[in-house]
């Protein structure tokens, strides 16, 4: 394993800062004091900042030897935000805030970006600019999306974008990335089927929703295994199903909410329009009418072929193309997907061990993303910075032309 020696020597500084960080969670666009943090450590190693984007976004300018004037530039971007949950454990750096927790690693991924931050600062021995992008609310905000929105990509203009995310389960030392979908779009439904509600002994002066309904989860699995091609993914989860107060009540409205999970906007768009379809016309048939609503939240996230074997060779070159794995997509989601709508880029994956880290004083349920017991690895800090550099020292030396 080839870390930059200076990054590993400063780990422990690191370290302490993430677990500050860790122990001082905060929900999607209240990132008030993490971004604090950032701005004040970017600014103490002499990078200049930008802040608001996306209400409490931060944005860290590297310029190169030459003042990025070759108008070459790339972003790598770290997300800040906590999750709304219990945390479990107890040890020294545990959340300080009830019903708050770092469960998905943004504190250790805000960490590794800074540890990055900080070398590039010292060591600016390269030509174009290296923008640092510290996002919020990640965890279901759309923080990206509102980057954008706010000009991330007009007033940093740069040709190619860079995500990292730990992934638990695979030994320390390992990496992943991989060309085309690695996480899924993320999309929710609410379906309101109208009845008439009556006296559950006399349903013929009634008109049952229930049925209906129960018919309706079911059709929607044929969506899946007779609309969609077998070799595209798609996932319909109904969730939940709320109907009736009493047991001998027919209820006038059965509400149905779920959610749905694609690798293409393709696939998206032809299941949406099916249980569109299926809704009115399955109600239709029945006398009865619904109200059909869908919510697209994140597209899916697609890497670009050139950008991730780019990503790969420097992962080869410093741990070894033998801990260089392809990264099975997952049907989780992530916003950094509206970035890669605008950008070339990847978005890579660093493994976070099976826990064995964690101090005395953590919960008794698995590392696992999301779960109370979780608690980043230290030791991926050198490692992903040292990623980070890499990465940002080797894009830099290509071609204008080629990018």
């Amino acid at each position: 394993m080839k870390l930059i020696d200076a990054i590993a020597q400063n780990s422990p500084e690191i370290a302490t800062l993430r677990r500050d960080i860790h122990a001082h969670p905060e929900l999607c666009f209240k990132e008030i004091r993490t971004a604090e943090v950032v701005a004040q450590k970017l600014t103490e190693w002499g990078i200049s900042i930008h802040r608001g984007l996306g209400t409490t976004g931060v944005v860290g300018i590297v310029h190169g030897r030459d003042g990025g004037a070759n108008g070459r530039a790339l972003g790598l971007r770290a997300d800040m935000d906590a999750l709304p949950m219990q945390e479990a454990n107890t040890f020294s750096h545990a959340s300080l805030e009830p019903g708050k927790m770092h469960a998905c690693g943004h504190d250790g991924h805000t960490a590794m970006l800074l540890a990055a931050a900080q070398y590039l600062a010292k060591n600016r021995d390269f030509d174009g600019t290296v923008y640092l992008i510290f996002q919020p609310a990640e965890e279901g905000g759309g923080g990206a999306r509102e980057m954008i929105k706010d000009g991330l990509f007009e007033q940093f203009p740069m040709q190619a974008v860079f995500g990292l995310h730990n992934w638990p389960g695979s030994d320390v030392g390992f990496f992943a990335a991989s060309a085309g979908p690695v996480m899924a779009s993320s999309n929710e439904f609410k379906i309101i089927i109208q009845g008439k509600g009556g006296h559950a002994a006399m349903p013929h002066n009634a008109l049952d929703p229930v049925p209906v309904a129960c018919q309706l989860v079911q059709g929607f699995q044929s969506i899946i295994s007779r609309n969609i091609k077998p070799i595209d993914a798609g996932v319909i989860s109904v969730t939940m199903i709320h109907a009736g107060e009493a047991t001998n009540v027919i209820p006038n409205t059965v509400e149905l909410q779920g959610t749905v999970r694609t690798f293409s906007l393709e696939v998206l768009d032809a299941i949406e329009q099916r249980m569109q379809d299926m809704t009115t016309q399955l109600c239709a048939a029945f006398g009865l009418s619904a109200e059909f609503e869908f919510r697209r939240n994140y597209p899916p996230t697609i890497n670009s072929a050139a950008e991730a074997e780019f990503c790969r060779q420097v992962m080869a070159d410093i741990v070894g193309a033998d801990k260089v794995q392809v990264q099975e997509p997952t049907m989780g989601a992530e916003d950094f997907s509206f970035m890669l709508l605008q950008k070339p880029g990847c978005y890579a994956f660093i493994a976070n061990g099976d826990g064995d880290h964690r101090e005395m004083g953590h919960g008794a349920g698995p590392c696992m993303l999301h779960n109370a017991s979780y608690d980043f690895n230290d030791a991926l800090l050198p490692l992903g910075a040292t990623y980070w550099v890499r990465l940002a020292q080797k894009w830099l030396t290509q071609p204008l032309s080629k990018l």
